[in-house]
């Protein structure tokens, strides 16, 4: 397994950009261990360093001025435990390839993002998810982590053994150690059909987003109508009645973004398929999304999903002019501390902007200051413009986090200019 370009291709040594080239990393050098004692070494002879997985955040919480460091290197290991119902795999594995290797062995994971070419490791770290209303996060199926501590040394945190501090520790940022090893939780493997309809009444949305197994919706801010929804339902489960919540039948493979080739998006049409060619909306072989592009999201309580959307009615129109598509999707709520699901069901709003920061932060900031009476949580991994002090009050947990980062980390080896501003010590 070796590092990878915005295409999904190989690419050469350490990626020097971000996923979609808007993020230069800044580091003094870049390494690509082969073991993990080449790593533990590299880590204890350094003062400051970060990983990169594949390069899937649109903000600078993972870059440094130190050593970056991608653990494609590592010897990209998939261990199924069938007694204990788990797989362990090298954290620099992308989700598709090992859910390619589950399927074969009669296994699958309970849910995936719509990319599945993001790593196991920067994925659960940033709490990256699908979605369905009865879904967690990815952070939410790992049961143990192994990683590199900031003194060189190999240590492993399980869910069975470490309880509240391992919930403190699986959605880390980055800035607790460099992980080497997960273990996730698997299912049985299962199929599924993904039916997209067309146009659905705002006031529809509630029973459209718990109508499958997992469940997207596309618009576009252009009107109050809701463009597109994308339901991915088990293979048992009746598909949608002609006239489903008032919507029509796509007559052909749709894409999220206007004008881009469906032929990059996962089998539609009540075609059935197992789980991994389902629940991504993009094949792992072709770029996702745009490409071109700078992406924010906000995680809201569920039950504001209506209210929360009259709330930006009054910036449609801005948020419209620098828009490629958004994205609502549910994911359930957990116990881990930095997840943005933290005991809160959540309703999220995706917004893919265009490739134009000047033209796109005026308008986030709209969007915040709309949002901000139901204390949105924005997507560790996306660009947001929150003041410090307001997310740390959204997390029950936050001081405890901050806590837990120092004790593991005491002279901020893997510190970032904006973990700082975040996470002051």
């Amino acid at each position: 397994m070796i590092a990878q370009d915005r295409s999904g291709q190989p690419a050469v040594d350490v990626p020097r950009r971000n996923w979609a080239g808007n993020v230069r990393y800044s580091a003094r050098a870049f390494h690509r261990p082969t073991s993990t004692d080449e790593l533990r070494r590299l880590v204890a002879g350094s003062d400051r360093i970060r990983a990169v997985g594949t390069g899937h955040s649109f903000n600078r919480f993972g870059d440094t001025d130190g050593d970056l460091v991608t653990l494609a290197g590592l010897p990209p290991r998939i261990e199924v435990d069938p007694e204990r119902g788990r797989v362990t795999v090298a954290g620099a594995l992308r989700y598709g390839d090992v859910a390619r290797h589950l399927h074969t062995q009669g296994y699958a994971l309970a849910n995936l993002a719509s990319l599945p070419h993001i790593s196991v490791a920067g994925a659960v770290a940033t709490a990256t998810h699908g979605s369905g209303q009865t879904h967690g996060n990815l952070a939410t199926s790992v049961a143990a982590l192994e990683l590199v501590t900031a003194d060189g040394e190999l240590l492993r945190v399980d869910r069975d053994t470490d309880g509240d501090t391992f919930a403190g520790m699986v959605v880390g940022l980055g800035a607790l150690g460099l992980v080497t090893r997960v273990t996730l939780d698997v299912v049985p493997t299962f199929e599924l059909r993904q039916y997209v309809r067309l146009d659905l009444a705002r006031e529809a949305l509630d029973e459209a987003l718990g109508s499958a197994y997992s469940v997207s919706v596309f618009t576009d801010w252009r009107t109050p109508r809701l463009r597109e929804v994308w339901r991915k339902q088990v293979v048992d489960q009746p598909p949608p009645e002609a006239d489903w919540l008032g919507t029509t039948a796509a007559n052909e493979p749709r894409h999220p973004v206007l004008g881009m080739p469906a032929e990059n998006c996962t089998p539609q049409l009540g075609a059935p398929g197992p789980w991994h060619e389902r629940l991504p909306h993009f094949k792992l072989g072709f770029t996702p999304s745009s490409g071109d592009e700078l992406q924010s999201e906000y995680h809201l309580p569920r039950s504001a999903a209506i209210e929360a959307l009259a709330a930006l009615d009054d910036v449609a129109h801005l948020i419209a002019e620098v828009l490629q598509v958004c994205e609502l999707r549910t994911v359930a709520a957990d116990e881990l501390w930095l997840s943005p699901n933290h005991r809160r069901d959540s309703f999220v709003v995706h917004f893919t902007w265009i490739d134009d920061a000047t033209a796109v932060l005026p308008v986030l900031a709209a969007v915040e200051e709309r949002l901000a009476p139901f204390a949105p949580r924005p997507h560790w991994g996306k660009v947001f413009v929150t003041d410090p002090a307001e997310l740390a009050a959204r997390y029950p947990r936050y001081d405890d986090a901050t806590a837990l980062l120092t004790h593991l980390d005491p002279t901020g080896k893997f510190r970032t200019d904006l973990l700082d501003r975040y996470f002051p010590r």
